[in-house]
């Protein structure tokens, strides 16, 4: 389904920010003066027409805010590759299934090492931005790929055998922002005085004060006053609406993110919400709505008990440095003439991808299964499981 333009709005990015500030201050208006930050962040990256990832305004790569792995190299989607043809194998009638495409060329990379493989499944692609849609079909195209992806506008229905693969997908999911002092918890609001934006600290909802009880019981060490934190309420209902669909197959979460005692651990005081701006990382998340993107850090223990809850089992949980090497990074390269231009792209994008300073810690990867037994390659390095 095509989304309606923003009325008035124009294409410009100074048009789309100021339609959706309107559209903002309309909404705070109505709900008494007060909007919980978790709505806030839902209007600014989802708003019809406006929000981040429904507006036309570049994202992805040098022309947009942030580069994600698919962007730094093909390299990355090879490896992706190798995991998924590993669950083909395993799996009759196997489909894939990716969820939130981006630009597009995670799904191209993935496409093309399989047809290396003389594997051609059916390629599906969950995507709700009809902005999105048109960039990844015009990037597919360009790739020679334009008849070999079905968009989905929805989940897709009980019975789904395959692989799923969600590439920064959930830290965009609208966060709950919490404040924790003296054992009682406050949450986010945001209110608009004086032509702007500000933040404003009120009672939870019920929902945020029920989660946050669960995720204290956790914790291991008492948290300082004062203490920030973010909660993605939505997370664990997607991964268990996402599981209860998969009859046979694999779930793969490749996300910035933590196990819940290292989220919320007492020195990580001040929370992971962030905001990217023409690759400048900042914490002024309540400016230029619609025109940068918002993120926190995933809670990788609530995405591991919520796809158990649905049936699934935690196959695997590691790093993206662990994840790449044992899905054969090293070796694309050795087919490269050393020294060449080749070459030396293909080191930078081994930095860029492994380092711990980079993506390769930061970045960890949670597989999900249901119905296919024995190990996966993408997870035969050191098992971090425990961690969860």
């Amino acid at each position: 389904m095509k989304e309606p333009e923003a009325r008035g709005a124009g294409s410009e990015p100074e048009g789309i920010s100021t339609a959706l500030k309107a559209r903002i201050r309309e909404e705070i208006h109505a709900q008494g003066g007060t909007l919980p930050f978790s709505r806030f962040m839902d209007l600014c990256l989802y708003a019809p027409g406006l929000g981040y990832y429904r507006n036309a305004a570049p994202k992805f790569g040098p022309a947009g805010d942030f580069v994600t792995a698919p962007e730094v190299s093909a390299h990355f989607g090879r490896c992706v590759a190798r995991q998924v043809a590993e669950v083909l194998d395993r799996v009759p009638d196997a489909a894939v299934l990716e969820v939130g495409a981006g630009s597009g060329r995670l799904a191209s990379q993935v496409l093309h090492a399989l047809a290396g493989q003389g594997l051609e499944p059916p390629y599906l692609v969950l995507e709700s931005s009809a902005e999105l849609k048109r960039r990844q079909a015009e990037h597919l195209h360009g790739e020679g790929l334009g008849g070999r992806v079905e968009w989905l506008d929805d989940l897709p229905a009980p019975g789904f055998q395959g692989a799923v693969v969600a590439n920064e997908l959930i830290d965009a999911f609208p966060a709950s922002l919490l404040r924790v002092t003296d054992g009682a918890v406050q949450e986010a609001h945001v209110v608009h005085e004086d032509e702007a934006f500000r933040q404003a600290w009120r009672a939870p909802s019920r929902e945020a004060a029920s989660a946050w009880e669960a995720i204290h019981r956790d914790l291991e060490h008492p948290l300082p006053a004062g203490y920030v934190c973010e909660v993605q309420l939505a997370a664990p209902a997607w991964t268990r609406a996402m599981g209860a669909r998969i009859a046979q197959g694999m779930l793969l979460l490749i996300d910035y993110g933590y196990p819940r005692r290292e989220l919320y651990h007492p020195d990580r005081r001040t929370g992971t919400l962030v905001s990217h701006y023409r690759h400048r990382v900042h914490h002024d998340l309540l400016v230029r709505p619609g025109l940068q993107d918002l993120s926190a850090h995933v809670d990788f223990t609530a995405l591991a008990r919520a796809g158990a809850s649905a049936g699934l089992r935690v196959a695997g949980f590691t790093t993206q440095s662990e994840f790449l090497l044992a899905t054969g990074l090293l070796a694309q390269g050795e087919r490269l003439a050393p020294g060449s231009d080749a070459y030396l792209q293909f080191a930078r994008a081994v930095k860029r991808l492994t380092l711990p300073a980079e993506m390769g810690e930061a970045v960890k990867y949670l597989a999900l299964t249901r119905g296919i037994n024995g190990p996966l390659v993408g997870f035969g390095g050191r098992d971090h499981r425990p961690r969860l």
